[in-house]
């Protein structure tokens, strides 16, 4: 790897308001990395694709809107960017635009590090975009005895969920039976296997709303103050887990209703510390980069720089 600086971006708009490259110019700091992160907000998909075309850059996390453009753009696209259909991590290497969905398991692993088991519970995530199927992926790998995905239109929900578990059985029917890659969790093809896939609406899933170990709000509600919940937060009871993949707009409908009910309840703020030490660990690898710190380290350097208490 040459000393040559190298430039980094948060892709999305609006994005004045991301802690990303706080974050990641902290960690590469203190690695001694010559790498700089700043943002790109563009208005428009036209100036999006032409940002992403240019390749003046190692990498791009990509938040809303531009996670189609950036999975139409990849040239080799990871098993968890086929299987949500959108990419939020786009790397140039050499002659290609290497394509990686990091959200889902940004999200369980947040999720882990703070006590709470998948193995074999029933686990609701709402929304019907990339982001949504990346975390239902991520916790069918991580054990989840059922997953139901949620949208307002059933059937949309019922077409998104049915080319996720397509995706899903040809990469496990032809990939490589490996042995999962973390701890407690199943291997891609015994995972596949293993869940009980579920679609529905907010109103038609009530039940399974109420009885749902885990709780994850996919969608974009929350990004603007006096937003509701997805759903009705009177199906809530104590003992259940909550979290909203929103942060930094102050306390959301959901989670707040989630705390008065004596849930667990959590934002966005960690999910997006661990997809940056994830992104982080899958950069170094691919540039070759030696002593990389543990994913508990760059999630501590991170959240501090981020000014999160978490």
């Amino acid at each position: 790897m040459t000393n040559a600086t190298k430039q980094l971006y948060i892709l999305g708009h609006p994005v004045a308001h991301s802690k990303s490259p706080a974050m990641y110019n902290a960690v590469y700091e203190r690695m001694d990395l010559p790498w700089r992160y700043d943002r790109a907000d563009l208005a428009t998909s036209e100036e999006a694709r032409a940002f992403i075309a240019k390749r003046a850059y190692l990498s791009i996390n990509v938040t809303t809107p531009y996670k189609p453009e950036a999975y139409a753009a990849a040239t080799v696209k990871a098993a968890t960017a086929q299987l949500a259909e959108g990419v939020n991590l786009l790397v140039a290497k050499e002659d290609q635009l290497i394509g990686y969905n990091v959200d889902g398991q940004g999200c369980v692993r947040f999720l882990e590090r703070e006590g709470v088991d998948f193995r074999e519970r029933a686990v609701a995530v709402c929304g019907t975009g990339p982001t949504a199927v990346s975390i239902l992926h991520a916790a069918v790998v991580a054990g989840a005895r059922q997953v139901l995905l949620l949208g307002r239109d059933k059937e949309r929900t019922r077409r998104v969920l049915e080319r996720y578990v397509e995706t899903y059985r040809h990469l496990a029917s032809t990939a490589i039976s490996l042995p999962a890659p973390e701890d407690n969790h199943l291997g891609f093809a015994e995972a596949y296997e293993h869940a009980d896939y579920k679609f529905g609406t907010y109103e038609t899933s009530k039940n399974a709303i109420a009885q749902a170990d885990v709780i994850i709000d996919a969608t974009v509600l929350g990004m603007r103050e006096g937003d509701p919940a997805p759903f009705d937060a009177a199906l809530l009871s104590a003992g259940q887990t909550v979290m909203d993949t929103v942060y930094g707009h102050g306390e959301t409908a959901l989670v707040r209703a989630a705390r008065e009910t004596g849930c667990r309840a959590f934002d966005g703020a960690g999910m997006l510390v661990s997809q940056g030490a994830l992104t982080a660990t899958i950069l170094c690898e691919i540039e070759n980069v030696g002593n990389v710190p543990s994913y508990d380290e760059l999630f501590d350097i991170m959240a501090t720089a981020a000014g999160f208490s978490l």
